[in-house]
């Protein structure tokens, strides 16, 4: 990215702030004092994290060489409460040895059996869980965001269809994943997360269809311009016949560059 200047060669200035032109002609002022707090911000994270496991790794220092940690309690316990008056014979040793051997088999037997069916049952509940914040976060998102509202022509579920798979939560929040696999930055708040308005724009911006699918652009009647999908913004289904479709199928039929109506 470079920075903005006008005729006289002075940098443009939005807010207080220096602006920038991406790579791909998008201009946003640059936040430096923001830019430098979340720098220092982060390397303070970095280092919180290596000191707690360099402490980790100190403390798991004294347990070197001891691979069940569950026997080897039961063997501590067993050595506290053994009576020496009562080891009498090497014989009477192996016999209190093997009935302490075969108690802590069954007791971790047991121990695991009810550990992995707690496990499943959390497993099934947490995803249940995870489903239903899913669609409640992440739809909410579709449905009350201002860029959609103001700037696309399609209702939002529509558009979740086609990119309701690109988002993510993470720490209770809705993250946009860009085409690359990584979250979407803001261009705007440099080193933060972009909102969920700022990733869906972006999104949109790079979508093959989308002039078929903003207000304003390539609408019957409307005089706009066909989008980069030719005539697939000329396709019109009803509402209906949209709403008795599967997620998989109105996904299709946005990649294809259809248009609702009522």
């Amino acid at each position: 990215m470079k920075l903005k200047l006008d005729d006289a060669g002075h940098v443009v200035v939005a807010d207080g702030k220096p602006v920038y032109v991406y790579d791909d002609g998008k201009e946003a002022p640059f936040d430096a004092a923001h830019t430098m707090a979340t720098i220092t911000r982060l390397n303070g994270e970095a280092k919180t994290h290596r000191e707690a496991k360099e402490a980790a790794e100190t403390k798991l220092k004294g347990f070197e060489g001891i691979e069940d940690a569950a026997a080897a309690l039961k063997a501590l316990e067993t050595v506290r409460n053994l009576d020496q008056g009562q080891l009498v014979t090497a014989g009477k040793v192996e016999e209190i040895k093997a009935a302490a051997k075969k108690a802590a088999e069954e007791q971790v037997a047991a121990a695991a059996k009810a550990s992995n069916e707690t496990i499943a049952r959390l497993k099934s509940e947490n995803g249940k869980l995870t489903s239903d914040l899913f669609s409640e976060k992440v739809g909410g998102a579709f449905s009350r965001s201002k860029f959609i509202s103001e700037k696309v022509a399609v209702p939002p579920d529509m558009l979740q269809a086609v990119f309701g798979n690109r988002f993510k939560i993470e720490n209770g929040k809705v993250v946009g994943i860009g085409l690359d696999g990584q979250p979407i930055y803001s261009r705007t708040k440099a080193g933060e997360i972009a909102e969920f308005d700022e990733a869906i724009e972006s999104m949109v911006d790079g979508y093959a269809f989308r002039d078929s699918i903003l207000k304003g652009n390539n609408h019957s009647g409307g005089g706009g311009k066909p989008g980069n999908g030719g005539n697939h913004g000329n396709k019109t289904m009803s509402r209906q016949a949209f709403d008795a479709l599967d997620p998989a199928a109105r996904a299709t039929k946005m990649k294809e560059g259809y248009t609702l109506t009522e």
